[in-house]
């Protein structure tokens, strides 16, 4: 059976730990994933002529993924982040500005991939500046109607206002974020403070038109609302964290890959859980895990 593609578009990154760098990206978190579950995880993004260019695009190549769609700038380098991790594992991020990715072009090797997409992912962080900003959208423009757009909201710093949020959401089939984001998002679009996070997905997926809003909570779990009401609520595991970077986008991998495979919503969220839960138990925000994932695929008969 052909491999569906799926398209991560964005933030191609080292996340600088203090003792490691590992590589990241939202967008190429979820690719990577992605291809670990046996769809082909397609990254596009851009990458300093540099010696982590070279190396991270290294890495992908041992992993198997594409680097086709990487392109290489010669003016900026590739991007960067200061990770510190807390006792519990979770991140504080200080991102480097004027990175490759910023300046992700539209390129006709680009325009010539989107027929062949069952789905893309992308997020708020790579739209920072307007090189990339105009790229992504210009891209979810010219998708065909039939392809998932999936809006992993991932707010980082201060790069995000909410005329790009009501942008993104607007443009977007599935809007992921987590239980801090919604906090966030309620002063910027208008929800009322004392709204329930089910109440909050109700009322993103009525305004933006969303076919679903997932919330991921940390340790408790996660939070699924459709469009025609029907909810699944998992609870939490107890697991040992190593650390959560990259666990949230693993958790969009695992929630595209069973939406475009037809689960029904509980066993989408059930398996988005136990994969986002999964790669948070190893460190960095790509760990090798193709054969856990497999068994987790097997165990929930997708």
């Amino acid at each position: 059976m052909k491999k569906l593609n799926v398209l991560g578009i964005g933030e191609l990154l080292w996340d600088i730990f203090n003792d490691s760098r590992k590589p990241g990206g939202a967008p190429a978190n979820v690719a990577f994933h992605l291809n670990q579950l046996g769809m082909n995880g397609i990254i596009a993004s851009r990458i300093g002529e540099d010696s982590l260019g070279e190396e991270i695009q290294k890495f992908l190549m041992e992993m198997g993924i594409s680097v086709s769609f990487l392109q290489h700038d010669s003016n900026h380098p590739t991007g960067t982040v200061t990770v510190e991790l807390d006792q519990s594992g979770t991140p504080a991020f200080r991102i480097h500005e004027n990175a490759a990715w910023d300046f992700l072009e539209m390129t006709s090797e680009l325009q010539e991939l989107l027929p062949s997409l069952s789905a893309v992912c992308f997020g708020t962080l790579a739209q920072r500046e307007n090189v990339s900003r105009r790229t992504i959208q210009t891209l979810l423009e010219l998708l065909p109607r039939e392809c998932l757009k999936v809006y992993d909201v991932n707010l980082r710093q201060n790069f995000f206002s909410r005329e790009l949020l009501e942008i993104l959401l607007s443009k977007s089939d599935i809007a992921k974020m987590n239980h801090e984001e919604v906090e966030i998002l309620k002063p910027l679009l208008g929800i009322p403070l004392n709204a329930s996070l089910t109440e909050c997905a109700e009322i993103l997926c009525d305004r933006f038109r969303l076919k679903k809003v997932c919330v991921t909570r940390a340790e408790n779990g996660c939070l699924i609302v459709t469009h025609s009401g029907e909810i699944a609520d998992v609870p939490g595991k107890n697991i040992q964290v190593a650390d959560t970077v990259g666990s949230g986008d693993s958790f969009t991998a695992a929630l595209i890959y069973a939406e475009l495979k037809n689960c029904g919503l509980q066993i989408q969220a059930e398996f988005a859980n136990a994969v986002g839960t999964l790669v948070a138990s190893y460190p960095g925000g790509m760990p090798p895990l193709r054969d856990e994932l497999t068994q987790l695929k097997t165990q929930f008969g997708i």
